[in-house]
């Protein structure tokens, strides 16, 4: 029979939270009655003599609080759905709660579409609930109506076998060989519409619509000729809304006690969300998150897809290696907002400007790549080459300016390589040639162009100056506390401070002091040098944890306890103090030994944080097993956060996960106030980015975020806007 409208109940002292709720309830896809209180005692004189199907309570009210609440409705009726709303993010009320008989619970502010998704769910519940409890009424009139035994038994076994079937999470029918549905399970029937009294007997194509009708009614006939199962299929689906949806359907013979098939049972499953899940995993494992190119992966198959290509032919191709000149100054100077947009706009004027066929894609940083195909010569690509640096030097008189430059460095295939890896890094090479130059121009690789070549062997020279004449200095950027806005603490950032170019940042010498080595003295005077900054800040009074990064070979030369334990006892500092950063690569490459060095490491006194988390491995399996105690989001997953669903619901999992292993979770690259007021709705513990502040020299950051000894409060800066 038809059920009546489920009935909602809101507690809450405020009149704005309770038009808020209302109007959420109104939207939970079928129709409800709302009905709303402003104090508790107000729900208890009215719950006896009424029904309720559901109950949203805010905790902290006047007369008395959520838990009281619960449990006065408890001892009323044991099985009313129970959601209670609180700010306060402590364990102690929720243990209250739970101990009081809450069902569920929701943070303030309220997520708006979790609180229809939980709400739904629960109403789902108290109806299964109820249906369950009138066949158990109704079983205990046909007891007492003088049914015999035997009859009973069998109703019994329907009616729970019914009941079984009804709670299962798929859509189940069984049709005969007339094509006419015989039964119809509850999910089923509400996805047709209907209800399921209503729909046995009649045509599948009533309850599949009259093209999944008929192609369900062929394979029936298949299933009932052979008397054999079929495969499980995936079948995708347009609603009448206009949304896809993928089934997982199997079909399977129902026999009679001689064994022959009369009708087929057919089970579908909605596997929308995991299918959307792997195909955004897929996506994202392929392409860059900022821009939606193609990544440095996608770009390596595409290149070797063109080798085999050329291998049946006689088909040339090259590779143009994309560095921007004047990035970096572009992103200091007004914030990683706008070199966010800059680098999508450049995105699109590259897509814009190639063929048909070419590949462009981003393959890291202010660093860019174009595949180009069917080239028939030189011109082909000195032409590309110069058409992208003129529009990247739009002058200022243009509409919208690029105003950036960029050094190019071109490969040809199969001229300058054989193979994929060969032709990335010959056009890397003469990259960097063209920006030895003065930037700004292309240049085509050459044989001389290798790791042995003036200007890569003077460069390793001035790094090595660098070393012995103190040319490097560190910035710090600070760290917040989402919830109390407090300063906790900074992340030390390398710059050189080259006497001929100014300051350099870290992209541009990294790769080649990894490659010579010289890695290794560099993060050793990060890390004395990041010790003594903080025992300086000790004797002023000023206690923060301060995060450095940590390079792989320290970890593969198990030279990185013996540094770190050197310097923290010359430092003589708080080993509390000093938060190392590891990246996932660091962690995967030889596990057992890395986790001995990072429980030597803690050992110490010393924090562990899993630097640009989401955007490498990432998976649970391995992370539990290393002694971690933060989770670092990566911001190319903030940049986008208020306007991409996708983004918001992986930096959830991301703090449901971090969460669940007790580990704090920071995160990197906040910009702007609607991602902030999003991290704190989620429930972040931690933030830094342009907007909260930024990376400054020792003594310049002690003046921004202390005042006379006392730390500057995020949530009562200027920096934000509540």
């Amino acid at each position: 029979m038809q059920l009546s409208k489920p009935v909602i109940v809101i507690v809450d002292d405020s009149p704005t939270n309770r038009r808020i709720y209302a109007r959420l309830s109104r939207n939970l896809g079928f129709e409800v009655q709302v009905k709303t209180f402003e104090n508790p005692a107000q729900v208890l004189d009215w719950l006896p003599n009424n029904r309720v199907d559901l109950i949203i309570t805010d905790y902290k009210m006047p007369i008395m609080t959520g838990d009281k609440l619960v449990t006065h409705i408890r001892a009323f009726d044991p099985n009313i759905p129970v959601i209670v709303v609180t700010a306060y993010n402590d364990r102690s009320y929720r243990v209250a709660c739970l101990d009081a008989g809450a069902t569920d619970f929701l943070l303030s502010p309220v997520d708006h579409v979790e609180f229809v998704t939980r709400a739904r769910n629960l109403l789902r519940l108290r109806s299964h609930q109820q249906i369950t409890a009138r066949r158990a009424e109704m079983l205990e009139r046909r007891l007492a109506s003088g049914i015999n035994a035997q009859d009973l038994f069998v109703l019994d076994s329907r009616e729970a076998l019914a009941q079984v079937i009804d709670t299962v999470p798929a859509m189940i029918s069984a049709a005969d060989r007339a094509g006419n549905c015989i039964f119809v399970n509850a999910l089923q029937a509400a996805v047709a519409g209907g209800i399921p009294a209503d729909l046995v007997g009649q045509p599948v194509e009533a309850l599949l619509g009259w093209e999944r009708g008929a192609s369900s009614r062929r394979l029936d006939r298949l299933v009932l000729e052979t008397g054999q199962a079929l495969p499980s299929r995936e079948e995708e689906v347009l609603t009448d809304s206009g949304d896809t949806h993928v089934y997982l359907t199997t079909k399977v013979p129902l026999r009679d006690r001689n064994g022959v098939a009369i009708a087929v049972l057919t089970t579908s499953v909605d596997i929308t969300e995991r299918r959307n899940a792997e195909r955004r995993l897929e996506y994202l494992a392929s392409h860059d998150p900022l821009t939606e190119l193609p990544n440095r992966a996608l770009l390596r198959e595409r290149i070797q897809r063109e080798f085999a290509r050329g291998r049946r032919g006689d088909q040339h191709f090259a590779l143009h290696f994309i560095d921007l000149d004047r990035f970096k100054a572009i992103n200091d100077s007004q914030g990683h907002l706008q070199g966010d947009r800059l680098l999508r706009r450049i995105a699109d004027m590259l897509t814009d400007v190639v063929n048909e066929g070419d590949t462009v894609a981003r393959i890291g940083g202010d660093e860019f790549a174009v595949l180009q195909t069917n080239i028939t010569g030189p011109d082909d690509m000195a032409s590309l080459a110069g058409t992208i640096i003129a529009r990247l030097n739009e002058s200022e008189q243009s509409p919208d300016p690029l105003n950036v430059g960029a050094s190019i460095g071109i490969s040809i295939a199969p001229l300058d390589a054989q193979d994929a890896e060969a032709l990335m890094k010959n056009s890397d090479q003469a990259m960097y040639a063209a920006k030895l130059a003065g930037g700004n121009m292309w240049r085509f690789f050459a044989a001389e162009m290798g790791a042995t070549s003036g200007e890569v062997v003077n460069l390793e020279r001035d790094l090595r100056n660098a070393i012995t004449q103190q040319e490097f200095i560190i910035n710090y950027q600070p760290q917040f506390d989402l919830r109390s806005g407090a300063l906790l603490g900074a992340e030390a950032l390398l710059r050189w401070k080259r006497p001929d170019l100014g300051l350099v940042y870290p992209n541009l010498f990294l790769s080649l002091a990894e490659e010579t080595g010289l890695i290794l003295p560099i993060n050793e005077w990060v890390i004395n040098e990041t010790c003594r900054q903080i025992s300086t800040w000790e004797k002023q009074g000023v206690e923060l944890r301060v995060g450095l990064n940590i390079s792989s070979i320290q970890f593969r030369r198990r030279t990185i306890f013996q540094t770190v334990s050197n310097a923290i006892a010359e430092a003589g500092i708080n080993p509390k103090s000093l938060d190392l950063e590891l990246t996932e690569g660091i962690l995967l490459r030889d596990v057992d030994d890395t986790i001995a060095q990072l429980d030597a490491l803690r050992g110490l006194g010393v924090t562990l944080s899993l630097d640009d988390f989401g955007t490498g491995y990432s998976s649970l399996s391995y992370i539990q097993k290393f002694p971690l105690d933060r989770l670092k989001v990566d911001r190319s997953f903030i940049q986008r956060l208020a306007e991409n669903k996708n983004d918001l619901a992986i930096v959830r999992t991301i703090i449901d996960l971090g969460h669940i292993l007790k580990l704090s979770v920071l995160a990197e690259g906040v910009e702007t106030s609607a991602q902030l007021a999003l991290l704190q709705a989620e429930g972040c513990d931690e933030g830094q980015g342009f907007l909260l502040g930024k990376a400054l020299p020792p003594e310049r950051f002690l003046k921004e975020f202390y005042c006379q000894g006392t730390q500057v409060s995020l949530l009562n800066s200027k920096r934000t806007v509540r």
